[in-house]
Formats: structure tokens, C-alpha cells, sequence
């Protein structure tokens, strides 16, 4: 179904395999999609939370998406789904298509030796591209990028303006890198010398990231000391992110805001780090395992772990501490008046003679 700024809600049910709970406004038209608050009757919005079905008696929406089994009367049409969120994302592509790559060479783009490009390469304005890179199928690169020697660019990957892919670094398949990433640059490696200097350890290896990741802006992930530095397959990580030297990320990870990890962190598969984890380096976080904002990770963590809290601990130990930390005040209190009670006590105790 080719994209259009407006369809029947029998068209959009169709394009998101939903049900629609009012045959008879099948021809009722919509042109754009909004929150539950801002919706108005030729815009579709969505409802995967019960918490928030008082909205609905506000709500102007067209149309609401919601789950299969949503049984509350509402005052527009439904439209029932599998995953209301999903289709939501979905009905925001129609709505909102992309515009399509312009295939063209920028004139003022310089391309090095050896350079190797794929069908329906896009590349913008003052684009620098080193030695022997190879650009796979449908890459586009925005104005400013810088892309070292010998770097590999999978197919249908998009660069936003800003990008810098240093030497060697890879990337798989549909990666997409948002405004200011930095891939590949050198690991914080350094000797400690007598004299109170440091000496830099050559950083000769490389970063490879894996099919369908995408990287947010101003995020930078070093590369390995002498192997490389991995991201996997389905992974997301956030704006302002740091991943040192020789950490791999699994696959389908979650690293929010500010996440840091100290070389040699292992990161499983499915693991989630809230805004401004820190891993301190040389541990690994198994499998699944969730951290919530702020925690600082220091040992290694078994597969399915939740923890919370600095140094680490089990979430539901470190919500106990997080609870009593905020009774310290009136506990601090108790306790001095305790004090006095029993200094006054001891003040009026009778003194006994020695024999």
C-alpha cells in the first residue's frame, strides 16, 4: 500500500491488520496521528495503558487504536490491535513517510582512492571519504560526514550530518547513526611512568557494528586496543553515550542517556541500563538483566539480574534502603532526643558510696 497524507480508517485498518469497531465509519477520512490529549477528529492516536482510559471522555481522536480485548465504550471508533504502540509507530510512518534519497554525489563531497559504492548511494555536501571504503546499497550519508580508510558501510545504512567512522570500523546492515556519532576513535589507554607521565598505548583495533543498530547523537564508542569493539545486532543506544575499548554490547541491548561503560564491560543479550549507568570496567552483565537510572554497576552480574542503586545491589533491596533514606531525617531526630532522655537519666541517678 503506497504511503498517503490521507485515508479511510477501512485503509488504515487494513495497513495495520486492525479491527475496526464501527463498520460503518470505514469511509470516515484521517490525515495525521496525535497523542490522546491533542488529537482531533481527522487525526488517530492510541491507548495501551488502562491508567489513562479516562482520557478518552476528552479525547477528539478520529480514531483510537487499542488492545484486542478493549471492551470500554468510547466515543470514536476503535480500532483493535495486537500492540497498540507498534501500530501507533506504524500509522506515524504512513502518515510521515521519509522523503526519499536524492542518489546523487554531492560536487563538493571528496571520495579517496579505491572507493567501492553501491546502487543508489546518496552522499551529501562536504562529505570526506578516505581510502578503499566500501559503501554497500542505498547508503546516505549527510553533509559533513568523515569516513577514514577502509571503513565498511552495510546497505541501506543512514550517516545523519556529523558522523565520523574511523579506520577500519564496519557496519552491518539498515544501521542508522544520529547527528555526531563518533565510531572508532582511540581507547583511553595509557602506561603510568615513574615520572608521574603517561604512555599512550597504540590503539590499533577496530569497532564492528552489527545489522539494525542504531546510535543517537553524540554517542562514542572507542575501538578495542587490539581486537575490536562490538555493538549487536538489534541494539539501541542512546544520545550521549560512552562505550570504551574492548566492551561488547549483545544483541537487542538498551543503553539509555548517559550510559558509561569502562573498558572490557560485557554487555548480554535483552540487557536494559537506565540514564547514566556506569559499568566500572572488566565484569560482565549477563543476559536480560535491567539497571535502573544512576546505578553504578561494579562487580559482574548474573544472567536476569534487576539492581539498583550505588555500589549495585537487588532492586528490590535497594528501594528498602531508597524508602529508609528518606526517614533518616526524623530517625536522626529520634535518636538525639533519645540521647538527651538518657543523659538526663544518668544525671539523676543517685550516687552510690564505694566500700
Amino acid at each position: 500500500m503506497a504511503h498517503s497524507p490521507s485515508m479511510n480508517l477501512g485503509e488504515l485498518a487494513h495497513y495495520l491488520g486492525a479491527t475496526l469497531s464501527h463498520p460503518e465509519a470505514a469511509q470516515v477520512k484521517v490525515s495525521g496521528v496525535a497523542t490522546i490529549e491533542e488529537a482531533t477528529a481527522a487525526q488517530v492516536t492510541f491507548l495501551s495503558n488502562s491508567k489513562y482510559i479516562s482520557k478518552l471522555e476528552q479525547c477528539q481522536a478520529g480514531a483510537i487504536l487499542v488492545p484486542e480485548k478493549f471492551t470500554t465504550t468510547a466515543p470514536m471508533p476503535l480500532l483493535h490491535v495486537a500492540h497498540p504502540y507498534l501500530a501507533f509507530a506504524k500509522a506515524i510512518e504512513l502518515f510521515h513517510p521519509a522523503p526519499p534519497p536524492n542518489q546523487q554525489i554531492h560536487p563538493t563531497a571528496v571520495l579517496g582512492s579505491g572507493v567501492t559504492l553501491g546502487q543508489g548511494v546518496t552522499i551529501g555536501a562536504y562529505v570526506v571519504i578516505g581510502d578503499r571504503v566500501q559503501l554497500g546499497d542505498r547508503v546516505t550519508i549527510h553533509p559533513h560526514c568523515v569516513i577514514y580508510d577502509d571503513a565498511v558501510v552495510g546497505n541501506d545504512c543512514l550517516l545523519h550530518s556529523h558522523v565520523t567512522l574511523r579506520e577500519r570500523v564496519q557496519l552491518g546492515d539498515r544501521v542508522i547513526l544520529q547527528n555526531g556519532v563518533i565510531l572508532g576513535a582511540d581507547g583511553y589507554g595509557f602506561v603510568p611512568m615513574a615520572d608521574g607521565s603517561h604512555y599512550k598505548i597504540p590503539q590499533v583495533g577496530t569497532v564492528v557494528v552489527e545489522d539494525d543498530v542504531e546510535i543517537q547523537a553524540l554517542s562514542t564508542i572507542d575501538r578495542a586496543t587490539l581486537t575490536e569493539t562490538r555493538i549487536g545486532a538489534g541494539s539501541k543506544v542512546d544520545n550521549l553515550v560512552m562505550v570504551a575499548h574492548n566492551c561488547t554490547i549483545g544483541k537487542n541491548a538498551i543503553l539509555c542517556a548517559q550510559v558509561g561503560l569502562a573498558g572490557s564491560t560485557h554487555v548480554g543479550n535483552n540487557v536494559i541500563l537506565a540514564g547514566q549507568v556506569g559499568a566500572a570496567g572488566h565484569l560482565t552483565i549477563g543476559d536480560r538483566s535491567i539497571a535502573s537510572a544512576k546505578t553504578g554497576i561494579n562487580n559482574s552480574l548474573p544472567p536476569g539480574s534487576q539492581v539498583g542503586g550505588y555500589p549495585n545491589m537487588d532492586q528490590k533491596l535497594f528501594l528498602r534502603v531508597t524508602a529508609a533514606v528518606k526517614q533518616l531525617p526524623q530517625l536522626l531526630r529520634r535518636f538525639r532526643a533519645l540521647e538527651t532522655q538518657v543523659e538526663t537519666l544518668k544525671s539523676q541517678r543517685p550516687t552510690q558510696d564505694n566500700h
